[in-house]
Parts: structure tokens; C-alpha cells; sequence
């Protein structure tokens, strides 16, 4: 009896950590990319900033979990900031299965956001025309947020954190500390009359608590699981950053 005894909890302990395992695997994070490929009325090309989805996406998927993508029209999303010589690039570029999700990225009406643990909002110009005022994406944001999920932004990403209303009436970003792609950036690469607005005035309009550093330093800032980078150099630092909240809400739930 005490010999089967064992043999049972045996099996039971070892079902019990393949089902923590499994959940683990099954964890998701949801990427957004931009849509729009055109730099205003420059005719330059635009679209997500791929060190800002790669960086990221190897600390996240390197500790198990899925990554998927989400775009304003769904899609082949357009890319900027090619570069392969960046080996993390090369590696998300080179993964066949990741290479098609972004090329075939979801429309909003597609995702589900009680499958998702938190949602990064990748940067790129490209964002500061299709992230600030779509509705259908700030809601699964919200959604994310409330049930307890993280919510990480880069660069230009926060343009999508802009209009993110919680349920209480309040957007997201008031109150808490918060960094982005800052005006003086901005103004260094010669954009701050293309772009539609200057995405530093907007997160203070929502009650932003700013926080930024040097052009292209590398800073990253944590409050109540919203985590936000503030240029191409932050996109590795938010990538561990989120995973940092993350790791904290799961051993809650044990």
C-alpha cells in the first residue's frame, strides 16, 4: 500500500510540473506593429523599427514564451530600420516562423486578449500615424492591463499608450511614470514638423509623469506594470523589463 502510495503521488507530482510547464509555454505576449509606411508628405519610407520588435522578442521568446503580432490593418506589416549586421535582427529575421507571423500579422478583430500576459507596443515612425487613435487596439490594451497583464511600449510605441482609457474613467499613462521618444530626439532627426504631434507633449497632456534622458541614452521606466523604453537603444531593456513583471506575476499565482 505505502508502495503505490508513493507511485501515485509520484504521478501526480510529475503531472503537476508538466502542466506548470505547459502553461509556461503557453504564456503569450502580443506585439504591435505599425501599418503605415510613408514618413507624412516627405515620401520617405517608414514603418516598425525592427531592433524595437527583435530586442525585445529574443528576451521574451528565449524564455518561452509565443509571440504574436497585431497591426491597425492587419497584414504584411512594412519595416524600417533594416539592419542585419544587428545579429538579434538577423536572428528574428532568419526564424522562419517568426518571419511569417510579422508578414502576416493579425487585425484587431482577431485577437482575444484574455490569451495574451502582456502587449508591447513596438516603435517606428510609422506609429505616429495609425497607433494614437486606434480604438480597437487601446481597448485590447486595456483589457491586457485590467486582467492583470503587462503593457510595454518603445520609442514611438507609447503613441499607442496615448488614448489607452481604463474602466474607471482614467487613461492609463495618468499618474505614472513614463518615457518615450522625447522632443529633443525628435528635433535631432528632423521630424518634429512632419510628424502629427510630438509624442512627449501628449503622454504630459495625459497625465504622464515624463522621465527621460540624453538623446539615444538608454532609458527604461517601470510603474504598476506598464513598462516603457525611450529609443532603439531602451529596446532590449524593455524586453527584460517586461519579463522582470512578468516573472513577479507569476509567483504571485503560485
Amino acid at each position: 500500500m505505502v508502495i503505490a502510495g508513493c507511485t501515485i503521488l509520484s504521478v501526480s507530482n510529475e503531472a503537476t510540473a508538466q502542466t506548470k510547464n505547459h502553461n509556461k509555454m503557453d504564456k503569450k505576449v502580443l506585439f504591435v506593429v505599425t501599418s503605415h509606411d510613408k514618413k507624412g508628405s516627405t515620401g520617405e519610407k517608414t514603418g516598425y523599427y525592427l531592433s524595437e520588435v527583435s530586442h525585445p522578442w529574443e528576451v521574451l521568446y528565449s524564455a518561452g514564451y509565443i509571440i504574436e503580432f497585431v497591426s491597425p490593418k492587419g497584414g504584411k506589416a512594412p519595416v524600417d530600420g533594416f539592419n542585419m549586421d544587428d545579429p538579434i535582427n538577423k536572428k528574428f529575421w532568419d526564424n522562419e516562423v517568426y518571419r511569417n507571423k510579422i508578414e502576416n500579422t493579425m487585425k484587431p478583430s482577431d485577437v482575444n486578449p484574455k490569451d495574451y500576459v502582456a502587449i508591447h507596443y513596438a516603435g517606428g515612425h510609422g506609429t505616429m500615424w495609425d497607433f494614437l487613435d486606434n480604438k480597437e487596439i487601446a481597448s485590447i490594451a486595456s483589457q491586457i492591463y485590467e486582467n492583470k497583464g503587462v503593457v510595454s511600449a518603445v520609442c514611438h510605441g507609447p503613441a499607442g499608450l496615448v488614448n489607452i482609457e481604463l474602466s474607471n474613467g482614467k487613461y492609463l499613462v495618468d499618474g505614472k511614470k513614463v518615457n518615450a521618444f522625447t522632443n529633443e530626439e525628435e528635433v535631432a532627426v528632423g521630424l518634429e514638423d512632419v510628424v502629427p504631434f510630438l509624442l512627449e507633449n501628449e503622454l504630459i497632456e495625459r497625465g504622464a509623469i515624463f522621465e527621460k534622458s540624453g538623446l539615444w541614452q538608454k532609458h527604461v521606466t517601470v510603474d504598476q506594470r506598464l513598462v516603457t523604453g525611450q529609443n532603439p537603444q531602451s529596446a532590449e531593456g524593455v524586453g527584460r523589463a517586461t519579463l522582470a513583471e512578468l516573472k513577479k506575476l507569476e509567483l504571485v499565482e503560485q
